[in-house]
């Protein structure tokens, strides 16, 4: 019989990075009779046909699922015309970040991105072992490219470009990303982090916003990221997908942990590609769309700096009184994102939510009676 040694009090050596670094939290669950604007989820209920096949693939859940998605990935080429190979599918667009970056940098290179931006990228970045460079966004609270550009090394060796902005809403116009592909040297990878492309809409400005379908095979080093998360209403199944390089997507596969998606997520995917689906997924997206541009206003008109969001989230750069303004609101009922002392991002859910909202923080405008000075 063996016997197991006496502890000794020595505690398991980890990377003291990793040890230090926090792990990636959800936002509180809202009240009952609350409403979740934390998470950017769709807030309308899956459609009837996708609660079919996810029901139907429960069948064979005692099976793996196709390890490379196959039949997503030729459903996804046929739309973007490109083959099977160049498109990656993983379990969400965070997933196939994390495999980008753990193929292009070791130990101690850079990974550039604007900030504030999606939170995972500075975990994602410590993963790998990598350094972050954050470039501080425009007082617009948009990317600086100009800046990022002029960030980029030697040791330089991912640049993640997100557009429309996570949690700012500001998009990346096609005229100020080509000229920053210009300036990024060709063998630096730069992910092109499109997760609410699908939202971007609403007035003239989002005509010029950059759209990564259009830049398919113009560049050797430029990864297009997408998920079913937001638009598509997946984000319970997690399943994102990449387009770029067969040799660039190829690196991603072999540092993916195989089987991440699952077979239920892959046919509720090509379920809401079917045309009759996803012409109501994305009517439900135009509704979406134009609640948040009435959101957007109604705030601007109390006098919070908003920034034009094109995503299914508003900015509410509300500095020093975040904390402060996300508390009022949890109070009130409305959960939401805060980032402290930057501001809240607030997503855009049920039409029931609207009125609370709007009068919470009609109460709570910078410089009122009851507001907080910035």
């Amino acid at each position: 019989m063996v016997t197991a040694p006496e502890p000794t009090g020595a505690r398991v050596r980890l990377r003291p990075e990793i040890a230090a670094l926090p792990p990636y939290r959800q936002g509180r669950p809202a009240p009952a009779d609350g409403f979740k604007l934390s998470s950017n989820e769709n807030p309308f209920t899956p459609l009837p046909s996708v609660i079919d096949v996810v029901a139907a693939a429960a069948h064979d859940i005692n099976r793996y699922p196709d390890a490379t998605a196959l039949a997503l990935r030729e459903k996804l080429a046929e739309r973007f015309g490109v083959t099977a190979d160049e498109v990656l599918v993983g379990a969400g667009s965070v997933a196939l970040l994390a495999q980008f970056i753990l193929a292009a940098a070791s130990p101690g290179d850079e990974v550039v991105y604007s900030w504030r931006s999606f939170e995972a990228y500075p975990g994602l970045a410590t993963v790998a072992g990598a350094v972050s460079v954050m470039v501080p966004n425009r007082p617009d609270h948009g990317h600086d490219l100009d800046a990022m550009a002029a960030a980029i090394t030697d040791r330089t060796r991912v640049v993640i470009v997100c557009s429309p902005n996570n949690p700012t809403g500001v998009v990346v116009t096609a005229a100020e990303f080509e000229a920053f592909m210009a300036k990024v040297p060709a063998d630096r990878l730069v992910l092109l982090d499109e997760a609410y492309a699908e939202f971007v809409r609403g007035d003239g400005s989002a005509d010029d916003a950059v759209d990564g379908a259009t830049l398919i095979g113009r560049y050797p080093n430029l990864v297009l990221l997408r998920t079913f998360s937001k638009a598509y209403g997946l984000a319970g199944l997690r399943v994102g997908y990449a387009i770029g390089p067969v040799e660039l997507l190829d690196a991603a596969r072999a540092t993916a942990i195989p089987l991440g998606v699952t077979a239920a997520a892959a046919s509720a995917a090509i379920a809401s590609l079917e045309p009759v689906a996803e012409a109501e997924l994305l009517e439900r997206v135009g509704v979406i769309a134009d609640r948040r541009d009435r959101v957007h206003a109604a705030i601007a008109a109390q006098g919070w700096p908003v920034p034009a969001s094109r995503s299914n989230f508003v900015w509410l750069p509300a500095g020093e009184a975040t904390t402060t303004v996300a508390e009022r609101l949890f109070d009130a009922g409305i959960v939401t994102r805060a980032f402290a002392p930057d501001g809240i991002r607030i997503s855009i859910g049920e039409e029931e939510s609207v009125d609370i909202l709007l009068t919470i923080l009609g109460e709570l405008v910078p410089g009122s009676q009851e507001g907080h000075p910035q």
